[in-house]
């Protein structure tokens, strides 16, 4: 899609989990055990974890992100047959320790500098998002860090998408929202916000209610798209 500046921005709101933080490098980093499984567990894993996320949602049985989490890996090493000893203890304490993307430290110190406000959006628990950020050192580049669990439901649900409306304090036509999921790109586009989809993983469009303004691969791209209100 051909990319325009975003105009009348206020507020930069990210998705964390394979937006900021490489879901991939927990497994990645139990490369000894796992060889050439890890892409495949990391895969599996982050598909369960979605459609777990979703299925509670439509049932109405909410829980938190970190039972979510658990639930999906279980899955993943029953159906990957993978079974050694302290290996599923090991890969949750390596999710609250996710390696950010390179460029992220760079690109949020320009949006700050640009006086814009920045804040994340996420499914994770409070918890799992401040271990996040705490370990990358991120802490200061945020003026918030929001959790579903102020709400009680996963995204899409625009409850979620409003929490950073009211928290912020600004109409969701002034927030760029990024994210490398495409359904929640498209999502937040139905919200009305402004939209920004990190395609890092080469995913397809999707056929959904909304869509993003603009199309990245990488988050390095994003400042030259951002215009604030007083630019």
């Amino acid at each position: 899609m051909p990319n325009r500046p975003l105009s009348g921005v206020s507020a930069c709101v990210f998705d964390a989990y394979g937006t900021l933080f490489d879901f991939a490098s927990a497994a990645r980093s139990c490369a000894d055990v796992l060889g050439d499984a890890a892409p495949r567990v990391s895969a599996l894993w982050r598909d369960k974890q979605l459609q777990y996320t979703w299925l509670r949602a439509v049932q109405g049985c909410h829980a938190d992100f970190w039972q979510v989490t658990g639930d999906a890996l279980d899955f993943t090493l029953e159906t990957l047959g993978l079974a050694h000893p302290g290996l599923r203890e090991r890969l949750m304490a390596l999710y609250l320790a996710l390696e950010p993307f390179s460029e992220v430290p760079d690109v949020l110190a320009t949006l700050r500098r640009a006086g814009l406000k920045t804040a994340i959006l996420s499914n994770g628990t409070p918890a799992m998002l401040d271990a996040a950020v705490g370990r990358a050192g991120l802490g200061p580049m945020f003026d918030d860090v929001l959790s579903v669990e102020d709400v009680g439901v996963f995204k899409p649900d625009p409850r979620v998408y409003q929490l950073a409306v009211d928290r912020l304090g600004c109409p969701a036509a002034a927030i760029a929202f990024q994210s490398s999921n495409a359904w929640d790109a498209y999502a937040a586009s139905a919200f009305g916000m402004q939209v920004v989809w990190c395609n890092r993983y080469g995913q397809m469009r999707e056929h959904l209610p909304g869509a993003p303004d603009c199309e990245i691969t990488t988050l390095a791209d994003l400042p030259a798209l951002i215009q604030s209100p007083r630019t």
